[in-house]
């Protein structure tokens, strides 16, 4: 089992960043790929960002230009710095651990494990 929680979220102004921590624990952090989802009321969830055991990262494409994951190993931590954040990046963000990184890129996988999520609101 791995737990993940999330922590960072919070209410800001348009413009601004925020960066959002997800603390693992459990089984090794480093044999899992990591990443974020998102989901804002009434939407369904999606893909954020995503990186994988090598380090490789993937991204949506409407968030890539603002959006950065890393990760740090030694400390069983993956990081979500926002920048120039918009009204419509307003929604509850959930980290998720996978075994293949194709859990983050194609509907047919599906992340192993889930953080509670952390909400991000971002007012106009």
């Amino acid at each position: 089992q791995v737990q993940l929680l999330e922590s960072g979220g919070g209410l800001v102004q348009a413009g601004d960043s925020l960066r959002l921590s997800c603390a693992a624990s459990g089984r090794t952090f480093s044999n899992y790929a990591m990443g974020w989802f998102r989901q804002a009321p009434g939407k369904e969830r999606e893909f954020v960002a995503a990186i994988r055991r090598s380090g490789t990262k993937f991204y949506s494409d409407s968030m890539k230009a603002r959006f950065t994951i890393s990760r740090d190993n030694t400390e069983s931590t993956v990081y979500l710095q926002m920048d120039s954040l918009k009204p419509e990046d307003t929604a509850n963000y959930y980290c998720a651990a996978a075994s293949t990184y194709l859990a983050f890129l194609d509907r047919k996988y599906k992340p192993d494990y889930w953080g509670q999520g952390t909400q991000v609101t971002v007012s106009s």
